[in-house]
């Protein structure tokens, strides 16, 4: 690290945190010429992540994009931005995990359908009709269904779990 009073490159790291969420460290430095004190943050460099789009453009991830689509999607609903925020990492986090460089929007659709089932079912209804781009109230009614059957096939394993 360069000092950014004198440009040395001599420091000692007097203090090493954690960020709240895991995902950055912050250090004071100290340069060992002219003893001016800085802070630093590490945070682990990921490959971008580009969308390929049903037309087959592509076009980098856009995180705010993806928080945007859950907030729309949860709005008035009893889900607190932190946890969205969260969703966004846990997608972002899943999406690089199989380390290429290139994902179909529909995976991330999928990704982001699997968390919203799980943080609130009327968000992911929302998000669902939007998405598969629902005509008619027969397709919102089949939806409900499906999750309330997935509901009760939870419920039974947990039942046969416990026993």
């Amino acid at each position: 690290m360069r000092c950014i009073q004198c440009g040395s490159h001599k420091d000692k790291v007097v203090d090493s945190r954690m960020s709240k969420d895991g995902t950055t460290i912050r250090r004071r430095r100290e340069c060992l010429d002219c003893t001016y004190r800085y802070t630093t943050y590490e945070q682990i460099e990921r490959t971008e992540l580009r969308v390929v789009k049903k037309d087959g453009s592509r076009e980098a991830i856009n995180r705010e994009k993806l928080f945007r689509g859950l907030v729309k999607a949860c709005e008035k609903r009893p889900v607190s931005m932190d946890r969205l925020d969260r969703a966004v990492e846990e997608i972002l986090a899943d999406l690089h995990k199989d380390h290429i460089s290139e994902v179909p929007s529909n995976l991330i659709g999928a990704e982001v359908m699997d968390k919203l089932h799980q943080i609130d079912p009327v968000a992911y209804v929302r998000y669902v009709s939007v998405y598969r781009q629902f005509d008619n109230v027969g397709e919102f009614i089949s939806e409900i269904q499906s999750l309330e059957n997935r509901a009760m096939r939870d419920h039974m394993q947990r039942r046969l779990f416990k026993e």
